[in-house]
């Protein structure tokens, strides 16, 4: 797991990176941390730039907006979605459990069936 920092360290409203594989974004939305890939889908993009509004974040650079929740994109300019990382909170230290990326779920999935 990636140590995120305290709590307090994530004002309601704002986020902070961190790196794991790939930088990650954390975002306090209305007191819900959240955490998804730092990157844009659409371009190479910092979405923790971006703008939140509720449980979504816009694109600094072509306000695409995606869903903190699922990481899917609400519509054009991105299509596809970026990932999601688990949040966990423990003696009011913020960690991110980063996910496994999805072509190596995919992968797996077809050895898996070779078998």
């Amino acid at each position: 797991m990636i140590l995120v920092g305290a709590v307090s360290d994530i004002p309601v409203g704002e986020s902070v990176r961190v790196q794991g594989s790939v930088t990650i974004a954390v975002f306090n939305a209305d007191g819900i941390l959240y955490a998804i890939d730092d990157t844009c889908t659409h371009q190479d993009a910092s979405l923790s730039d971006g703008w939140l509004e509720g449980c979504a974040v816009e694109c600094p650079l072509h306000a695409a907006c995606f869903d903190l929740r699922t990481g899917r994109p609400s519509g054009p300019p991105a299509r596809k979605p970026v990932r999601t990382h688990e949040v966990v909170i423990s003696d009011g230290q913020v960690y991110v459990h980063e996910s496994v990326k999805v072509e190596a779920v995919v992968v797996r999935a077809l050895t898996e069936e070779v078998r």
